[in-house]
């Protein structure tokens, strides 16, 4: 398909610069599988599932992967992408031209606790491999300490102590994201004790949202665009849960249904997953597990729009952004939410009429 299709304009004002508060205060779009547009509230998502369906949520920990380094004289700025090792991250450095494979790293270099990094591959694009001094929970630790909160690009501040809880969700357990898996930012205690009292079940899987998830897609059509790369992990009492279910998979995130599409046969049936994931997930893709989708509003040409085009249907979600803009809806990681019900025909036909706002 091509990539314009997925086009569209916003100003950046609707741009969200922090959560709402309380966080289930946002508000919330339901798409309804005939299409219909219906305004609520997070607040409100308990009253619209049904005891027995099961929420699936993402419980990956962002870590403050953006770090500030110098080698020698020159400051880089290093943003952790992935991690490849005990002591070594996949990463984009800014300016990368100022670095060489051998060289090293140096983070808060005047303190007793400093960190150091040498650089053992450079790729296109910014990209490239740092094996730090120490590994495993000791590297965590000293990020904590040395580095900063990965808000996104579009977030043009920088992050403050307020982050640190606000891009983390409820369900944050395991450390690894770069990127927080910004429907779960939604939940609150209430909306969890609400969920519960309705007979909603919840399971956890573990997507580490990379930095990729943020990068456009430059090709023309997608069947040329190369899908970033992120760990994943169902676990055989996560996938044994969801198989047994009584009601609906209510998939929290695009990460969480990507991970769930990952770790699905063909008949549905969920398998216990513990890899890695460069699933693409674009219009005409046959969803094998979840019925409803609770999900961000997403960036223009971007692969999560496309997922949720797949999922909703283009033309659907094209009108359902446009209602969104219209209505005064805030966008992005710190915006507000839809829920979406799955196509029924899973076609996710790209629209003949409809344009949006430009």
């Amino acid at each position: 398909m091509r990539v314009d299709l997925f086009d569209f304009s916003l100003p950046a004002e609707r741009i969200a610069d922090r959560p709402a508060v309380p966080r289930d205060a946002a508000r919330l779009l339901e798409v309804t599988a005939e299409g219909r547009f219906i305004d609520r509230h997070v607040r409100d998502l308990p009253a619209l599932l049904q005891t027995g369906d099961v929420l699936v949520v993402n419980d990956t920990k962002v870590i403050p992967a953006r770090l500030q380094g110098r080698r020698g004289l020159a400051r880089i700025e290093i943003l952790l992408h992935r991690r490849e090792g005990p002591d070594q991250w996949r990463v984009f450095a800014r300016p990368a031209r100022r670095l060489a494979v051998g060289q090293q790293i140096a983070f808060d270099p005047s303190t007793p606790e400093s960190l150091t990094a040498t650089v053992v591959a450079l790729f296109t694009g910014g990209e490239g491999v740092l094996r730090f001094d120490r590994g495993g929970a000791d590297l965590l630790a000293a990020f904590a300490r040395h580095g900063h909160v990965p808000l996104p690009p579009y977030i043009r501040r920088p992050d403050d102590a307020r982050d640190r809880d606000d891009y983390q969700t409820v369900f944050a357990r395991t450390d690894g994201a770069v990127a927080a898996p910004t429907a779960g930012l939604h939940f609150t205690d209430a909306v969890l004790s609400a969920l519960d009292g309705r007979g909603v079940e919840r399971v956890a899987v573990t997507l580490h949202v990379g930095a990729g998830t943020f990068l456009p897609v430059r090709a023309q059509e997608t069947c040329d665009h190369i899908m970033h790369v992120e760990a994943g992990c169902v676990t055989a009492a996560a996938a044994a849960a969801i198989n047994r279910r009584r009601g609906r998979i209510v998939a929290v995130g695009t990460t969480s249904l990507r991970l769930l599409e990952s770790a699905a046969a063909p008949d549905g049936m969920v398998h216990p997953f513990a890899t890695e994931t460069a699933l693409f997930i674009t219009p005409g893709h046959a969803f094998r597990t979840a019925d409803l989708l609770l999900t961000n509003f997403h960036l223009p040409r971007s692969t999560l729009f496309m997922l949720v085009a797949a999922f909703a249907g283009l033309e659907r979600m094209r009108a359902a952004y446009a209602h969104a803009l219209a209505t005064g809806y805030r966008f992005y990681s710190y915006g507000d939410a839809c829920l979406l019900h799955r196509d029924s025909d899973d076609t996710g036909n790209a629209p003949k009429t409809y344009a949006m706002p430009r």
